[in-house]
């Protein structure tokens, strides 16, 4: 038996804002959670061959964490921008609440929750469009998002999750990837086979380890490392969190 597990990244600051691809670390909160419930991965017996994040330092500073809290800080970390969060285009580092004052809740919500409608994009010469970040420099423009919905998301995280991740996990590689709400939202819609109305329902928490199964190439099960009120008390509270009013 192998393992994927997957860890959202800790919090951060800007739970007021749409953040995307704006790059915002986490917080002494965010650490505290990622400590907390690493050592599960640690008790489960998991040996990781590869660990995987974002370009987005939220993320890297989460994996971070965790391999050094599990003792397994020399591994092969990949890092790749296809891993990144849905972008926000138009929206990107605006309060939510203002948001919601300036096009209304309903509109907000449709952006925030539907599966494929977009927010409006920014502009190419945006210093939010990622074309204008030296960080994506060696990317092709004409791949770099201004704007996407969770399908725009899922259709960049997707292929790439299949060729370089899925074929290791076929090989029997553990793999420990961390990244970011709808990255892994879109993971998870494909490992588990959920429709588009039922994806834009599920709700990934902060730091708790999603641990997936796999025997010849297969996924055999999948559960989180905590219990089902740990992980609602924490949705719960990253709802409250964000919640614009």
């Amino acid at each position: 038996m192998n393992y994927l597990v997957i860890v959202r990244h800790g919090q951060t600051e800007w739970s007021d804002r749409f953040t995307g691809w704006t790059d915002i670390d986490i917080i002494q909160e965010g650490e505290e959670m990622t400590k907390k419930y690493a050592p599960r991965i640690k008790e489960k017996g998991i040996i990781f061959d590869y660990g995987y994040t974002s370009y987005l330092k939220r993320a890297i500073r989460t994996l971070e964490i965790v391999l050094k809290t599990i003792g397994q800080e020399n591994i092969p970390i990949i890092r790749d921008w296809h891993l990144n969060e849905r972008h926000y285009g138009a929206l990107q580092t605006l309060n939510k609440a203002e948001m919601v004052k300036k096009y209304g809740e309903e509109q907000v919500n449709i952006w925030r929750r539907s599966y494929d409608v977009a927010p409006p994009k920014v502009l190419d010469n945006d210093p939010r469009h990622p074309k204008n970040d030296s960080k994506y420099k060696d990317v092709d423009p004409s791949l770099l998002p201004a704007g996407e919905s969770l399908k725009d998301t899922y259709n960049r995280v997707i292929p790439y999750f299949q060729k370089e991740i899925e074929e290791k996990l076929k090989n029997g590689k553990n793999i420990i990837l961390s990244s970011h709400h709808n990255a892994l939202r879109a993971i998870v819609k494909y490992l588990d086979n959920i429709s588009d109305e039922a994806i834009v329902k599920v709700n990934i928490p902060y730091c708790i380890p999603l641990v997936y199964e796999y025997k010849n190439g297969q996924i055999i099960n999948h559960y989180y490392l905590a219990t089902d009120e740990e992980v609602q008390k924490i949705i719960e509270f990253i709802k409250n969190q964000t919640k614009a009013k």
